[in-house]
């Protein structure tokens, strides 16, 4: 008998997922493209493997571009029912007659009633079922702690159930109790297309095939990033060739930005500004940019990915946009100083990195969110006041390292 120990990695991954009963899929808060795309791909050829699987994720809006992807309708945000809590009744010297409950404050009171004799709290038992899932599955996520609310309110239930880490980051904390981390693909879901292929390479339908692709051009933003490899580009064409509507991918993420969003950016690009040869990149966006553009905040990692494409130089690259308060009046030709925001208003920051750059350490100052290449922080500040001190800062930080 061979040990589950002489099994490969990959090996080991479906030996798990075939004595699964019910598998949950979950994926960082953060909801970037690759993420999502690889748990609907996972999700699916778990179908095609008769397995019982859900995906659940914290809820955001940042997932709402993949909206068209095969399964997305799937994705819940909330493990409800992880657990049930279970009465016994011992029912060997009297037989139940009727059952009712009432609600007593913060009682639930069952009445039951025997047809003969009585019940004593001898015959009284409680206890927890195991959990709703055996098995976890998490894609493209550094850290427990990166799942959000599902793991804060839950952190029991995922220190008990078997985890398996599939990732491609070099920060990924290896959490898992099988954990495919592969630093040299590009995306999470080129690996799980690796994993799918010698696993059983029919199961990769249209569908399965179009979330791999999806996620490989969003890390890639459409094939345009500089860590794109020759075998991601093999990889993308054979979906291609097993019918990944690639097509539809790119028009739905890059060629059909909303009359809304074009405006924004717009703006962006007329307070463009560059500093070290354009090693950083940043620009602002007031209140009254947001006002008459008809957009928000949740369109402005829209914005960030354009930029990263067009300014391939850039290391740093920080949009600041004003947060609350009230929209001053604008002065004639809609133009506003941004010197001039209203009472309340704060500011945020969205600051982007390459790769050798951490975001999140480089501005842990100001107790960051967001991911190492991402991160998001808030002033409260004015928005040009804020401008001074944190592109200060960042500047002053990359002249001493030698990019």
């Amino acid at each position: 008998m061979v040990s589950y120990y002489m099994l490969s990695q990959e090996q080991q991954i479906f030996e798990q997922i075939k004595k699964a009963k019910r598998i949950l899929i979950t994926f960082s808060k953060q909801w970037n493209g690759d993420a999502v795309a690889s748990a609907l791909a996972l999700y699916l050829f778990l179908v095609k493997m008769e397995k019982d699987a859900e995906i659940v994720a914290e809820k955001s809006e940042h997932g709402r571009q993949f909206s068209f992807l095969p399964g997305y309708g799937e994705i819940g945000h909330r493990l409800d029912n992880l657990r049930n809590f279970i009465i016994s009744l011992d029912i060997t010297n009297a037989k139940v007659g009727q059952i009712k409950y009432q609600m007593e404050k913060n009682l639930l009171n069952f009445i039951i009633s025997p047809k003969e004799g009585f019940f004593s709290h001898e015959d009284i038992k409680s206890q927890s079922s195991g959990f709703k899932y055996d098995l976890i599955i998490a894609l493209d996520t550094p850290d427990l702690e990166s799942l959000g609310g599902i793991y804060d309110n839950d952190t029991e239930f995922f220190y008990q159930v078997p985890i398996i880490d599939i990732d491609h980051h070099s920060d990924n904390e290896e959490f898992g109790q099988i954990n495919l981390i592969e630093l040299t693909a590009i995306s999470t879901t080129e690996i799980l297309f690796n994993l799918m292929s010698r696993y059983q390479r029919d199961y990769i339908d249209q569908n399965i095939a179009t979330c791999l692709l999806a996620g490989i051009i969003s890390e890639t933003r459409s094939f345009k990033t500089q860590n794109i490899t020759p075998q991601a580009l093999a990889i993308s064409s054979e979906l291609i060739s097993m019918g990944a509507r690639r097509e539809e991918i790119v028009n739905r993420l890059y060629r059909s930005r909303p009359l809304s969003v074009l405006k924004l950016w717009g703006r962006v690009l007329a307070r463009l500004t560059g500093s070290l040869d354009n090693k950083l990149v940043w620009t602002s966006l007031s209140l009254l940019d947001f006002a008459k553009t008809e957009t928000d905040e949740n369109d402005v990692a829209e914005v960030i990915d354009e930029l990263i494409v067009s300014i391939p130089e850039a290391k740093i690259i920080v949009i600041f946009y004003e947060k609350n308060g009230k929209p001053p009046s604008a002065h004639k030709d809609d133009k506003v100083s941004l010197a001039d925001s209203g009472p309340g208003v704060t500011t945020r920051a969205m600051v982007y990195s390459v790769k050798n750059i951490n975001s999140l350490q480089l501005v842990k100052k100001w107790n960051p969110t967001g991911t190492k290449y991402l991160a998001r922080i808030s002033l409260d500040k004015g928005i040009k006041e804020a401008e001074t001190e944190l592109i200060g800062y960042i500047r002053e930080t990359l002249e001493k390292l030698s990019l």
